[in-house]
């Protein structure tokens, strides 16, 4: 191996001097190298046409059209004939083996010697290039070799013809070396590189080339990025997005099949105040379709229009019986479900409208009033869809807001406890709008309070006297139960769903938005907080008025039931609450399923405790034999059997134990438990039925006027088990 300083047109040591190229010394001699074929940029026919032998006025070379071989000599001849040329044979090479390049001479065309490349530019400048790049590969095995490389190591683009015909220089890509052809010399614009190649090239120069002058440093411009994320919400769903909206009601779907297995899973036969009800709206038929007097004074003491549930409920039982009436109400608390889901989902977004509806759907009164035959399924239904007006036409005409006063009015004229929530809707209806509406939303709020306000005068103008309100609802009798009760029984059916509502309250006073407020658009701030404030305490402490109330009342007489009414309110703060339990993103999940899972257990245990009452089918089918439609009845829940027995009597044979007033055969007037006792005595009742739970001091008074009575018998006990205790109807029948 040579020395890595020697380039390949040096290292030959076969050399001569024939062609008159003189003795070569130093870099002052022809630097020819291994000529192989011409480079395939210029695709040059080689020869002069001198005694070539190549007719056809060829030239002597045809044109190279193939790549040329690079690191190693070519050997032509070797003593063989080659036919070059149209037509002409022409020995190339003969009469011994003679190497291309190197340096040499070359013979061409039968011992006519001629000199290759004589004044060629072309090859000279392509001999010098193949040196340099055969000392290049040297320097790149010495490098693999672990010797040192040269620190500058040029690179040497093809020549290229410039415009008009002359022939320029050679540029390397980063401007270190250029080969000036006229001068027949390679400059160097640094010393380190001239330095390095000077030893091989015989055309090396150094030329000094001073640094251009820095720019000044400018301010770096701000650059547009080709592509920008979209903002990504801190929720898990986009409010308004099509997928979570799927999403949600595919879900919605799940919490309403699992509140329907809730509630159908109660069994029972009618409760006391189903009873009533259905039997009452049998009579409000008859009287409304063949004008049959209404047995009892039933607008005086319930609870509720007797002629909008009640109807409702006959019609139905009419068809589908008992059975028939429940699903009704389980339709009617499917419904409420329902649209506190789509009213949170106004107000806030899906994930928490998600958790309203799961919450409010396994609380204690929604699943027993969703298979229980009363007024109060139908009153939360229509006070919910009532505040889903309100919420929706929050952005609509003013007027628009009137829409909800005639299923507030409806609520109030089924269920008077729901009059209780009229004033919330009236403030909601502001707050709603506030920010939308400024000022007009305040007589937003006034227009569905005197909406309402004028259905409840023309309701009352056209019926008349509405003695139940005051009995059942305002002027109630007061009771016996403490504050301490009603607040404790009011936590068990209701707390964890009034946590989740408080604790929403305030993460929202605190957090206007985690992604679930479609009310905040993009060109404005949210609620201030001083509306967010308002709304949580609205909504939240709305849960409150049905226990307060009857704390007032002393009594906790269906507060299980009511509690229902006050959490429909509570509920988007309690969706809400439960979002941000759960947090951004569902990272924390197992707390929302943690409080869901509660409020469900405590949902089915409590409403399993509450619908268990006494199971009448037994008594009633005993009874059945003993009854017709002349004798006088006593039940402790005639109700019950009034119902049951209907195609065998009426209703007024029937008497209760809550009150009575009654005259003995010597005309001595009595009332409360004695006008009972007398009445035994007197042997006024053909069938007496008592099961010693309802009415205490009445049920004392009878067995005591029973005992050694010899007008009566005891026919039958009809055993029961509640959640309570075991039990027994015990019938006695006239002698």
């Amino acid at each position: 191996m040579s020395d890595r300083r020697t380039p390949t047109w040096a290292d030959d040591s076969e050399l001569h001097d024939e062609q008159g190229y003189g003795q070569r010394q130093d870099r002052q001699q022809s630097p020819l190298q291994g000529l192989q074929q011409g480079p395939p940029e210029h695709q040059q026919q080689y020869g002069n046409g001198n005694g070539n032998g190549n007719g056809n006025g060829n030239n002597g070379y045809p044109q190279q059209n193939q790549q040329h071989q690079h690191q190693q000599h070519q050997q032509y001849g070797n003593g063989n004939q080659q036919q070059y040329g149209n037509g002409n044979q022409q020995q190339y090479g003969q009469g011994g083996q003679q190497q291309y390049g190197q340096g040499g001479q070359q013979q061409y065309a039968q011992g006519n010697q001629q000199q290759y490349a004589q004044g060629d530019e072309d090859q000279r400048r392509y001999a010098q290039q193949e040196s340099l790049r055969q000392y290049a590969q040297r320097a790149e095995a010495q490098v693999q070799q672990g010797q040192t490389r040269p620190r500058v190591q040029p690179t040497y683009p093809p020549y290229q013809q410039q415009a008009g015909g002359d022939q320029g220089g050679y540029v390397t890509e980063t401007g270190s070396w250029r080969f000036d052809v006229h001068d027949r010399t390679s400059s160097y614009p640094d010393q380190q590189t001239y330095d390095t190649y000077a030893p091989y090239d015989p055309y090396a120069s150094y030329t000094a080339v001073e640094p251009e002058a820095a720019p000044a440093p400018t301010a770096p411009e701000s650059e547009k990025p080709g592509y920008t994320l979209p903002p990504v919400q801190e929720s898990a769903w986009a409010v308004d997005g099509g997928r979570s909206k799927l999403l949600g009601r595919w879900v919605m779907l799940c919490v309403l099949l699992i509140q329907t297995g809730l509630s159908l899973r109660l069994r029972g036969t009618a409760f006391q105040d189903e009873a009533l009800y259905i039997a009452a709206g049998h009579y409000e038929v008859g009287n409304i379709l063949n004008g049959t007097p209404v047995p009892g004074d039933f607008e005086g003491y319930f609870s509720g229009y007797p002629k909008l549930y009640p109807v409702l409920a006959a019609m139905v039982d009419s068809v589908a019986g008992l059975a028939g009436v429940r699903i009704v109400s389980l339709f009617f608390m499917l419904g409420a479900t329902a649209l506190l889901y789509a009213t949170t989902r106004r107000m806030f977004n899906v994930r928490a409208a998600l958790g309203a509806a799961a919450l409010f759907s396994v609380i204690q009164s929604t699943v027993f009033l969703g298979n229980f035959a009363t007024f109060d399924a139908a009153a939360i239904f229509l006070l919910a869809l009532a505040f889903w007006i309100v919420v929706r036409t929050g952005r609509s005409h003013i007027l628009a807001v009137v829409l909800a006063a005639p299923p507030a009015f409806l609520a109030f004229g089924t269920k008077y406890a729901a009059g209780l929530y009229l004033p919330t809707l009236v403030v909601l209806a502001v707050l709603t709008a506030y920010r939308h509406r400024g000022v007009l939303a305040l007589v937003r709020g006034a227009l569905l309070g005197a909406a309402m306000a004028a259905m409840l005068g023309a309701a009352y103008v056209l019926t008349g006297s509405l003695g139940g309100i005051s009995q059942t609802t305002t002027d109630r009798a007061k009771g016996a139960d403490t504050a301490t009760t009603i607040l404790q029984h009011s936590s068990e059916w209701g707390g964890l769903m009034f946590l989740a509502a408080l604790g929403g309250s305030i993460a929202y006073v605190i957090r206007p938005s985690m992604g679930e407020m479609p009310w905040l658009d993009k060109q404005g701030p949210g609620p201030g907080r001083f509306r967010r404030v308002l709304l949580g305490l609205l909504l939240t402490g709305t849960a409150l008025l049905a226990p307060a109330y009857q704390i007032h009342l002393q009594t906790e007489i269906s507060l299980f039931k009511h509690v229902g009414f006050g959490l429909l309110f509570a509920g988007p703060m309690a969706g809400l609450g439960m979002s941000r339990l759960v947090g951004p993103h569902f990272r924390h999940p197992q707390l929302g399923i943690m409080l869901y899972v509660l409020t469900l257990v405590f949902g089915m245990v409590q409403s399993q405790q509450a619908y268990s009452f006494p199971d009448s089918k037994e008594m009633t089918a005993i009874l059945r034999t003993m009854v017709d439609r002349k004798g006088s009845y006593l039940a402790e829940e005639h109700e019950v059997p009034a119902y049951y027995l209907r195609d065998k009597t009426d209703y007024d044979q029937w008497q209760s134990t809550f009150g009575m007033d009654y005259k003995d055969k010597k005309g001595k007037q009595y009332s409360g438990p004695d006008a009972y006792r007398a009445a035994v005595k007197d042997a006024k009742f053909d069938v007496i039925v008592l099961r010693g739970t309802v009415t205490p001091e009445v049920d004392t008074a009878v067995t005591d006027a029973l005992r050694g009575n010899s007008h009566y018998r005891l026919a039958a006990v009809s055993r029961f088990t509640t959640s309570k205790g075991d039990g027994a109807f015990r019938i006695w029948v006239k002698r």
